[in-house]
């Protein structure tokens, strides 16, 4: 028996409507890399491709499209890690209407900057979402605003559900979607919709590791705040659980799985390299739990939704970089040698022989902690895999050099 009554497929179809001209039918394509490594039919739906990078402009663009014509001049306020403010920015300057939006100081600059362009203020306060949404909510009240919540709203919640109805236009004998949790306006709208069309298809929710409250709560059948949140997944970045959105994950929901930082990190890169897609941390982890295994999809048919693309570059920087040396496409290391004319010259014509590209250098010889004479050479090197980095390694040691890889 379903407890929560208050969001119907009716409900998700007015929602479609309000959108159509505005958010784009985001495209929704086999993972052939995905799908022949795990051996099943595995979909992306890339609404990281939507008209602001993110699901979020569904949910917010429909609450401000049902407001009466008075709440909408008074103007509209919310708390954001960043895609929900977007959504809502470009909704009020469609609307021709005030918003103000409260996001967090660690913000991305990507996404406060996505905000502004849409004429929106944006005011930078607090070290997390729910901090953030104190402050908005402290606004609305002393400045008669309309409070539009990211998640926890029977709007918000029917316009992220007209996802599901994308999808299942266009596979209707999926088995499986895959949802990223954070506050969990998401999985709630997709799932409602999706179980009314097709009651047996499995909704799996996927959190961070570092924000696993809903999880818990999930696990447990009632509210379990974190004390803390820390995740590269900003947009499901949230401490708190928020009660009413529990329940429609208890009734909906068939599971709840998490990922780490790492294995986001991991599918960030897979999905930039291997089907040439930027996407966000939270966009990834319904990814990443594939990848790693987290779910059982073995011949089944899969959707993960790809729920957002608005990362920092200099995010993709570091992932890119971290991955190049996990994947041992890149070396470095840390080598002494004698301070002298031709040292090292000595030293690059052993890379040269072993076909390494230096693409970095660093010489030392001023550190207190060489002896005098010696130099220290921090270097990065291109490589071609494990078995090229154990022929430089033994090349090195074969001609006498101290060094360490890092």
């Amino acid at each position: 028996m379903k407890r929560n009554k208050m969001i119907t497929l009716d409900d998700i179809k007015r929602a479609k409507k309000n959108l159509e001209g505005i958010s784009y039918n985001t495209p929704f394509t086999k993972a052939p890399f995905l799908s022949e490594t795990y051996n099943s039919e595995i979909y992306l739906k890339k609404d990281n491709l939507q008209l602001t990078g993110s699901f979020k402009l569904r949910g917010a663009f429909n609450r401000v499209a049902n407001l009466s014509e008075e709440k909408k001049q008074n103007g509209v306020v919310a708390a954001s890690a960043g895609n929900h403010a977007q959504g809502l920015a470009f909704a009020a300057n469609y609307f021709n209407i005030e918003a103000t939006i409260f996001m967090p100081e660690a913000t991305p600059l990507t996404k406060v900057s996505g905000v502004k362009q849409y004429g929106a203020n944006v005011v930078l306060t607090g070290e997390n979402f729910d901090e953030a949404y104190a402050a908005a909510k402290k606004f609305t009240k002393e400045h008669n605003k309309e409070f539009i919540h990211p998640f926890a709203d029977d709007d918000v919640i029917a316009g992220q559900g007209t996802i599901a109805l994308e999808i299942l236009e266009s596979n209707p004998n999926l088995k499986q979607i895959i949802v990223p949790i954070g506050g969990g306006g998401l999985i709630s709208g997709i799932a409602i919709a999706a179980k009314a069309i097709n009651p047996d298809i499995k909704i799996i929710g996927v959190v961070a590791t570092g924000a696993r409250a809903m999880k818990e709560s999930y696990r447990s059948q009632m509210p379990i705040d974190s004390t803390s949140v820390r995740t590269i997944a900003d947009g499901i970045a949230v401490r708190d659980v928020t009660p009413k959105l529990l329940d429609i994950i208890i009734d909906y929901v068939d599971d709840i799985v998490e990922v780490s930082d790492n294995e986001i990190a991991n599918a960030i890169l897979f999905l930039l390299e291997k089907h040439k897609l930027v996407v966000e941390g939270a966009g990834a982890v319904s990814t990443a739990a594939i990848m790693h295994e987290k779910i059982d999809i073995e011949d089944s048919e899969v959707c993960a939704i790809v729920s957002g693309g608005n990362i920092d570059v200099t995010m993709i920087s570091q992932i890119i970089e971290k991955g190049l040396v996990k994947s041992y496409r890149k070396m470095n290391l840390i080598i002494k040698l004698m301070d002298k004319p031709g040292s090292l010259t000595k030293l690059t014509e052993i890379f040269k022989e072993c076909s390494a590209n230096i693409v970095q250098i660093d010489y030392d010889r001023d550190s207190i902690k060489l002896e005098f004479g010696e130099a220290q050479i921090t270097i990065a090197l291109e490589t071609k895999g494990e078995d090229h980095q154990k022929q430089i390694r033994e090349s090195l040691k074969q001609n006498g050099y101290k060094f360490k890889q890092i």
